[in-house]
C-alpha cells in the first residue's frame, strides 16, 4: 500500500491525480499546514523537506512532483501515464514538468511566499505585483508552444496533464484570466470531466 501525503489546493494534486489514474493501491494523509503539521516531528521523519506531496512507498519515500509522476507511471505502466517505450517523447513530457515545477510553481509561489527570496515588506509587495505578468508570460508560452492539444503530448495522456491542471487552476488567485487562453482553458475544462480528476478532488474534500 502507498501513502499519500498532501494538503488541499497544493501542488500534490498534480501526483494525487496521477495516483488516481494509475490503479496502483494508496491512501490519503492530509496535512493541516494551517496548524504547522508538515514541521511535525512525524511528518519531518518521513519528509525532512516539510513540504508535500511525499509518497510512502514499500521501497521507501518519494518526494518532489516531478519525481512522484515519473514514478508512478513507471510501477504502473499499464496505466499509460508516460510514452515510456519512446525516449524522445518522455523527456518531452519530463521537460514540461521540469518547467511547472521550476518555473511556473516557483512563480506562482512569489506571490504568497515572498519571505523565501527577501526580507523587506517592499519587496513582498513588489512580487505580488508582478506576479499578474509573470504567470500570464508563463501561460502565453505553454499556449503557444507547449500545450499540443487536446493533451499536452497531442493524442497522449500524461503526468504532463494533471499538472498543467493544477497550475491552470491557480490562474485566478494569481488575477490571471484562464479564458485569454483558450488551448489551456478547453484542457482545463476535459481534465474536469475524467473520472480520476474527480476521484482526487473529492478525496481531498473528504480527507
Amino acid at each position: 500500500m502507498n501513502t499519500f501525503y498532501f494538503s488541499p489546493g497544493s501542488c500534490a494534486l498534480a501526483s494525487h491525480i496521477a495516483l488516481a489514474e494509475s490503479g496502483l493501491p494508496y491512501e490519503v494523509k492530509r496535512l493541516n499546514f494551517a496548524e504547522g503539521e508538515q514541521r511535525s516531528e512525524a511528518y519531518l521523519a518521513i519528509n525532512p523537506k516539510g513540504r508535500v506531496p511525499a509518497l510512502v512507498t514499500d521501497k521507501g519515500v518519494v518526494t518532489e512532483t516531478v519525481a512522484i509522476l515519473g514514478y508512478i507511471a513507471q510501477a504502473a505502466p499499464e496505466a499509460r501515464l508516460a510514452p515510456l517505450a519512446d525516449p524522445f517523447l518522455f523527456a518531452k513530457m519530463q521537460a514540461f514538468n521540469a518547467y511547472m515545477a521550476s518555473t511556473v510553481h516557483v512563480a506562482h509561489a512569489h506571490g504568497r511566499r515572498g519571505y523565501r527570496w527577501a526580507d523587506q515588506e517592499t519587496s513582498f509587495e513588489d512580487m505580488k505585483n508582478k506576479l499578474p505578468q509573470v504567470m500570464s508570460e508563463c501561460f502565453r508560452l505553454i499556449e503557444d508552444g507547449m500545450l499540443e492539444g487536446p493533451y499536452v503530448l497531442g493524442e497522449h495522456y500524461s503526468t504532463a496533464d494533471p499538472y498543467l491542471f493544477l497550475m491552470s487552476g491557480w490562474l485566478k488567485s494569481d488575477r490571471v484570466e484562464i479564458a485569454d487562453f483558450p488551448r489551456v482553458h478547453a484542457h482545463y475544462r476535459m481534465m474536469l470531466e475524467r473520472p480520476a480528476v474527480q476521484k482526487a478532488l473529492a478525496e481531498e474534500k473528504a480527507a
